[in-house]
């Protein structure tokens, strides 16, 4: 198959959250788990320079969630353990996430957002207390019933989310209110889950800000989309679109929603990739979070009238991990972006033989200890590969899996021309630097391999992007591996009778195999627009008859 099982399972369970018997794994986690643990131990019998013994076995374009599996885990991105979606994050896969933790936190606190942490436990009563807000996360919520040996007499949530951990506001001096935390947040799916992807407990950020105006907050929404966006970009190599939720499929609870979108050309997928929210005055009603008005013209010994903040709240997760493995690895394993690389250059020494005088392979290491020195002067990550008992073709084969963006060859022959040897993660070929010259031309090169990445991965979601006018070419063009922009009239009901009518449900209806039972839903109304609604346009939607609105992207979704 191509399409990775991310579909969602029934819940069967209460939507109180309330403790029952234990569930059973289903057999789908239970392949997965031994799949994953038969991948990782080596067979014993083949010699070390055996490709297999390291190598990709399932071509990505055969079946994507047995490649995928394979990629992060022989690229030691991460581990199983014995609860299905609980994940250990190797050094390799939390290096890039710390990565993007620097990079936003340096952008924020330009905005005066300040750090901090809420609880990780949440009373029952206070997460019921804004029950439209509650209602989306309910199924998900794991509870804790007993400390220690005694059962507690009222149960604890463990955070799905921490909105309703904000802390009060006293006065319209503490505005505006700016709070971010980056912690780790558990969603008790029952659903498959998928490492980085969907997991029941994951690593984000959740910023939480107060604001005196509606005009303060929807500034401050845009700003961290932008940021958003460029951790994408600039980072991470992936190319996203900028948009609003439709209000179907806003977060629950919200005033607006904003959302930077992705796409997994490899199955011709929608992905959403970060979210910020405008959540109104909702919160600040429920919980009575006031402050005087201080504009307000009053007579003496009149009371300044009371105004709800407005609040925001933003969120970014590990999934953008997921998101960049999918987009650039390929069939030798993962193709790491150099900026959010914990390792960039890798040196392996080349031309080293059992017949060759100590003194001689000395020298070379010696000459590839400089190499690496000079280049870690220049601010870079390098690791030098002296392993001995493995031929050149087994450690080329190990760093490509592991997504290194360059490797650098030198060896006797190398060392008497003066020059490395260069080959680059994310193409095929070799190039020559100079020996003289790698301290300038290295780190130009691996700025030209992260924009070769991100034009490539740009270039191929910009060509699944189409405009769609008809109904009749709807699912078509949905089918060629397409996300698809169409004239939309945004209302909720229409929206769901474009899902029903793009899936598998419907006779006669032409639909892609590998997913028959999937609709398209909206993505965003994507802030770029790509021409004026014209006058008198209808709604994409045959059935519907109102007016087109905007330009809004469907597609089939993770």
């Amino acid at each position: 198959m191509e399409t990775m099982n991310l579909t969602p399972e029934p819940s069967t369970k209460a939507d109180s959250g309330a403790p029952t018997e234990k569930p059973k794994k289903k057999d789908k986690e239970r392949k997965d788990q031994k799949s994953a643990a038969k991948s990782q131990q080596a067979p014993s019998k083949k010699k070390p320079d055996d490709q297999a013994l390291i190598g990709i076995t399932c071509p990505k374009s055969e079946d994507l969630s047995e490649w995928y599996q394979q990629v992060i885990l022989k690229g030691e991105m991460l581990e199983f353990t014995d609860i299905p979606g609980c994940y250990i994050y190797q050094p390799a896969s939390y290096r890039i996430w710390e990565f993007i933790q620097d990079y936003f936190n340096e952008r924020i606190r330009k905005m005066k957002v300040k750090n901090c942490y809420f609880p990780l436990f949440i009373t029952e009563a206070n997460l019921q207390r804004e029950k439209d807000h509650i209602e989306g996360f309910a199924a998900e919520v794991a509870w804790v019933t007993e400390g220690g040996k005694n059962k507690l007499e009222k149960r604890l949530a463990v955070r799905p989310t921490s909105e309703t951990a904000i802390k009060k506001i006293r006065s319209h001096r503490d505005l505006p209110l700016k709070m971010n935390q980056w912690n780790n947040v558990v969603r008790w799916e029952f659903k498959h889950p998928m490492p980085f992807l969907r997991s029941r407990e994951f690593l984000w950020q959740e910023g939480h800000t107060a604001h005196m105006t509606e005009e303060e907050a929807g500034k401050e929404v845009l700003e961290i989309l932008d940021h958003y966006a460029s951790i994408y970009e600039d980072l991470l190599a992936v190319p996203v679109v900028k948009g609003k939720k439709t209000v179907n499929e806003q977060f629950p609870g919200a005033h607006y929603t904003t959302t930077i979108e992705g796409f997994i050309p490899a199955v011709g997928r929608g992905i959403q990739a970060g979210t910020s929210h405008c959540l109104g005055q909702h919160f600040a009603k429920m919980f009575d979070i006031t402050v005087e008005d201080p504009n307000q013209q009053i007579k003496e010994g009149e009371k300044r009238e009371k105004l709800h903040v407005w609040q925001n709240s933003w969120g970014f997760t590990t999934r953008s991990i997921g998101i960049m493995v999918l987009i650039h690895g390929d069939d030798k394993g993962l193709v790491i972006p150099p900026r959010v690389a914990e390792t960039q250059v890798v040196i392996v020494p080349v031309g080293v033989t059992a017949k060759m005088a100590e003194a001689d392979k000395q020298k070379l290491y010696d000459e590839v200890d400089n190499l690496r020195q000079t280049l870690e002067d220049q601010g870079l990550r390098v690791e030098c590969d002296y392993r001995e008992g493995y031929n050149v073709g087994y450690k080329f084969n190990d760093w490509e899996m592991k997504g290194v963006p360059l490797r650098l060859e030198f060896g006797p022959k190398d060392a008497a021309k003066g020059v490395v040897t260069t080959s680059r993660r994310d193409r095929e070929g070799k190039g020559e630097i100079a020996v003289s010259d790698v301290a300038a031309k290295v780190p130009e090169l691996l700025e030209t391999i992260q924009k070769d990445m991100y034009n490539k991965a740009a270039d191929e979601y910009s060509s699944h992007r189409k405009i769609v006018r008809e109904w009749s070419d709807f699912v078509p063009t949905l089918n060629r591996k397409n996300v698809i922009l169409v004239p939309h009239c945004t209302t909720g009901d229409c929206e769901d009778e474009i899902k029903k009518d793009s899936s598998g449900n419907v006779e006669g209806q032409e639909v892609d195999v590998r997913a028959p039972s999937m609709g398209a839903k909206s993505l965003c109304i994507p802030a770029e627009q790509p021409e004026e609604i014209q006058e008198g346009q209808k709604c994409v939607n045959p059935k519907c008859g109102k007016d087109a609105v905007k330009w809004v992207m469907f597609g089939r979704s993770y």
